[in-house]
């Protein structure tokens, strides 16, 4: 039997490579497709001249505020358009918003509209070269265009209408709040607010009155959907029967506070405006942990230094405070309050610690151990004055002057205010004793200046009075004025200083502590001399004789003085040789001068004429202490 052929099903074929075209193939492509871009452009043409139309007619399928136009001349259009705008003048549109209503005419919002440049915008769209002008008339007539005419409108009629009809549709959202009824709380379910779009329907108010159709037109409402329903308040809810349940505690060291279930409540503040959390915070919260802060904090105590009767020097150490931490205890007493068990209530108030400014250590480091220098001044005068003294005394006590540092007597006590407890008292203000806020306060100055006089120590400003005092020590007064007149003196010891004051019934001690350098002070005091004569001041007085003056104050000359210092220090070396001058100008001489005309007497039986006799009295008067 012969044997058979096996033929594969699959016959394979290799495919012949593409061969390159050659330049012809190129050239008559490009011919080819050079020949379909002047059809298709041929036909464009065509397609264009044959929709061109006229171009003083508008493009069919064109629209104006609703209206078609389409086919009509410029002032065809403009005609129809101004006719139907008169016929719809009057004519309300109808606004929605749900059931309500609003009908409004355009008058009612003093609405323009420019139906000329309209028609205008219209015509351009259909000018141009024919076989363009064509194609986009052909667009025009299958799509079509309306085109809004440009419109005026009297703002302020407009925004009073959208403030009206917000006002009838708008419904604010509410979230989910709880709420108390006693104590027991309640969820008050959220509600989704509708509010106007009041830029979205301005246009649409706007777009509707200057349109030539009168159809129902919807106002635009966004929906204000809430953040937090009655679903998120369940937990808080239940957070809010368990913190009203029974009363707890609050404990800070051995002191402890009962705190019932109204004063939580009081304290507590429940879900609200979108927050789904509970607190303890709000007014009242703050009113309560302002109260139990008062006694709570303790403020920290500086180190001080006591004197002994022998003038030895102490340091009485500082003593740290503490402040309630307010943040802290409120989450302290809200975690409490969500404690179920009423014997695991309690909450442990937080307080921080502040310390002092001044420690122990840096007091004793100090090194203040005795008496540098002291003075002392009597006073007396008025009540006002005396309680300046003391005033403006305690200001200064205790004032703590750095080695090298200049202490500044306006610095240290700042300006003379009611506001710190300064009353008016005889002051000398130009030359002149008057009254004025803070009289008495260079009974302090000079007793400073004279502390620190004896002290030894260089004085960088110091200015004498204008006045000559005699109760104050020759040459050695010392004025202020806050703030331009100002004593000062540099502590050059080395060592801390420290400034204190002792008020007494009459009279004021200033004196200097620290460590002792044992300066040596001499003291020249130049004669007080007279350089000139008071001022005189004459005030007419019609209850006294023309001719007739009574003094009624003395004054006082004008006078200077000088007072040379030298400081020696330890073992006798001069370190400072200073002269303080002072001139004091003189106090004003008041004289009283008669205006009444004096009488005269006349005798006929003599001839002869009695005259009086002019008088002059002088009355002495005290002037107050300044």
């Amino acid at each position: 039997m012969p044997a058979r052929r096996k033929y594969s099903l699959v016959r394979s074929r290799r495919r012949p490579k593409r061969r390159p075209r050659t330049a012809a193939q190129r050239r008559v492509l490009v011919q080819r497709t050079a020949i379909l871009v002047a059809l298709g452009a041929l036909a464009a043409v065509v397609l264009g001249l044959a929709f061109a139309g006229s171009p003083s007619r508008l493009a069919n399928g064109v629209r104006i505020a609703g209206v078609d136009v389409g086919g009509q001349t410029a002032r065809q259009a403009r005609t129809t358009l101004e006719r139907r705008s008169a016929e719809l003048a009057a004519v309300p549109v109808t606004f929605l918003v749900g059931s309500r209503t609003w009908r409004l005419e355009p008058r009612h919002l003093g609405i323009r509209v420019d139906w000329g440049a309209a028609v205008d915008t219209v015509r351009r769209q259909g000018e141009g070269f024919g076989p363009l002008r064509g194609l986009r008339r052909l667009d025009l007539r299958f799509f079509g265009a309306d085109v809004a005419p440009p419109t005026q409108v009297y703002d302020a009629a407009l925004q009073r209408k959208l403030d009206e009809i917000a006002a009838a549709v708008n419904v604010p959202r509410r979230e989910a709040t709880i709420v108390l009824h006693g104590l027991t709380p309640t969820i008050v379910p959220s509600r989704t607010g509708h509010i106007l779009d009041r830029h979205a329907a301005a246009a649409t108010i706007v777009r509707a009155l200057a349109s030539l159709k009168r159809d129902p037109v919807g106002l635009p409402i966004e929906v204000d959907t809430p953040k937090v329903n009655v679903n998120d308040l369940r937990v808080p809810q239940a957070q809010v029967r368990t913190a009203l349940a029974s009363s707890l505690h609050l404990t800070l060291g051995a002191t402890r506070w009962n705190l019932r279930p109204p004063r939580i409540a009081r304290i507590l503040q429940l879900p609200a405006d979108g927050r789904p959390d509970l607190r303890i915070s709000g007014a009242s919260a703050s009113k309560w942990f302002t109260a139990l802060a008062r006694r709570v904090d303790r403020p920290a105590k500086n180190a001080d230094w006591a004197i002994g009767s022998t003038g030895a020097v102490r340091v009485i150490p500082d003593r740290p405070g503490y402040v309630l931490d307010v943040p802290r205890s409120a989450t302290a007493v809200l975690q409490a309050a969500l404690v179920t068990e009423p014997t695991l209530r309690s909450a442990k108030l937080i307080v921080e610690r502040v310390d002092a400014d001044r420690t122990t250590a840096e007091a004793k480091a100090m090194n203040i151990k005795g008496l540098v220098a002291s003075y002392q001044t009597f006073y007396g005068g008025e009540a006002n004055r005396i309680h300046n003294v003391q005033v403006v005394a305690r200001l200064v006590d205790k004032h703590v002057i750095a080695p090298g540092e200049t202490f500044s007597f306006n610095g240290t006590t700042g300006a003379r205010t009611a506001d710190k407890g300064f009353r008016e008292a005889p002051v000398i203000i130009n030359g002149e004793l008057k009254t004025g806020l803070g009289g008495g306060v260079c009974q302090v100055s000079t007793t400073v200046f004279n502390a620190a006089y004896e002290a030894g120590l260089p004085i960088v400003s110091r200015t004498n009075h204008a006045l000559y005092i005699s109760h104050y020590p020759q040459g050695r007064d010392a004025t202020v004025n806050y703030p331009d007149t100002d004593l000062k003196f540099t502590n050059d010891t080395g060592h801390y200083l420290l400034l204190r004051t002792w008020v007494g019934s009459s009279s004021l001690t200033v004196a200097l502590y620290g460590t002792p350098v044992h300066r040596r002070v001499v003291s020249n005091v130049a004669p007080l001399v007279d350089t000139g004569p008071p001022p005189v001041k004459k005030v007419p007085d019609p209850a006294l004789a023309a001719g007739q003056m009574v003094v009624e104050e003395s004054g006082s000359p004008s006078r200077s003085t000088s007072v040379e210092r030298k400081v020696y220090d330890a073992d006798g070396k001069l370190l400072y040789d200073t002269t303080f001058y002072s001139s004091y100008r003189g106090e004003v001489r008041v004289i009283r001068v008669g205006t009444e005309p004096k009488p005269t007497e006349t005798t006929t039986t003599t001839g002869t004429t009695t005259t009086t006799t002019t008088k002059t009295t002088t009355k002495t008067t005290t002037a107050p202490r300044p």
